[in-house]
């Protein structure tokens, strides 16, 4: 069993930059992945993209690639096209002002500079500079998700281990009032047979009919037996490899149509008290296996 909420953190430091990488994973019903990078690393998304695929069935999991410079690895270039034309466009604007009868301030080599396009960087790297950096901080990233996956499963795998063992408690009462229950059934059976014959012109479908509702109505034996059996396949996926999310919410739903059946039926004050112990615990399992991939 494994958690949908994850975290990995991962640095690499040399000489020239120190390269990070941070995954954070959130609850989600299906996979999405979200990755931030500076433009250098665009080419290793679909890479790392595929190995999270690899590691991880739900979640929402964002991913964020820092890279900061420790020396200078770019060389700055003048675009001298650019800055003559910005020094004739500065000169043309001077001589306007002039004939204004307006003065300006000289511009200053650093104004001039910073003009757009006057001057440029040239990388002397491309990205292949970073792939030993970018492929270890992948690794221990992943490293880390998959340990925090395991760790955070295996307390929400027995925190649901206690819970549904509170199910399954509660409906060892439940069954021990089984035939009390169907002794009520038979008493209320009885007398209504013995009122409806007291009138000699007694329907024989009404009886039938009156039977058929007490049944019904008090009968719970098959439901703790459904029961029993969707306790028994939740503990079967809690030892599971599997994803098995998904599985456990759709359990969940058929145990809450059980306990809700069981609920309308019972007139025993004990059985009740049970069954309100078994939504609860039902609803705290509820909660936690939407963390479950």
């Amino acid at each position: 069993m494994r958690s949908m909420t994850s975290y990995g953190y991962s640095e690499f430091t040399c000489e020239d930059y120190t390269l990070s990488m941070e995954l954070k994973s959130y609850n989600n019903r299906y996979l999405e992945v979200s990755y931030n990078a500076p433009p250098v690393f665009s080419g290793f998304e679909p890479e790392l993209v595929a190995l999270i695929k690899n590691n991880a069935q739900r979640g929402h999991i964002d991913i964020s690639v820092k890279l900061k410079t420790l020396k200078g690895c770019n060389s700055v270039s003048v675009d001298e096209k650019t800055a003559k034309s910005c020094i004739a466009a500065l000169k043309n604007l001077s001589n306007l002002a002039h004939c204004e009868g307006l003065k300006l301030r000289k511009a200053s080599v650093c104004e001039l500079a910073a003009m757009e396009g006057v001057l440029y960087g040239q990388k002397s790297e491309g990205p292949e500079k970073y792939r030993g950096a970018f492929d270890f901080c992948c690794s221990e990233v992943m490293k880390q998700f998959n340990q925090s996956k395991d760790r955070e499963g295996l307390a929400t795998k027995k925190d649901l281990e206690e819970k549904i063992a509170g199910i399954e408690k509660s409906l060892g009462v439940v069954k021990s009032h089984v035939a009390e229950l169907e002794s009520i059934m038979k008493e209320s059976l009885i007398a209504k047979i013995h009122e409806m014959l007291e009138d000699r012109n007694y329907d024989e479908n009404r009886i039938l009919t009156e039977v058929a509702v007490i049944l019904v109505r008090y009968t719970i034996n098959e439901e703790t037996v459904r029961l029993a059996a969707h306790i028994a396949e939740f503990r079967r996926l809690l030892e599971s490899d599997e994803p098995v999310g998904k599985k456990m919410d759709f359990l969940c739903q058929e145990m809450n149509r059980e306990i809700n059946t069981i609920s309308s039926k019972s007139q025993i004050v004990e059985v009740n008290f049970e069954v309100v112990n078994m939504k609860d615990c039902l609803e705290n399992i509820r909660e936690q296996i939407r963390n479950i991939e």
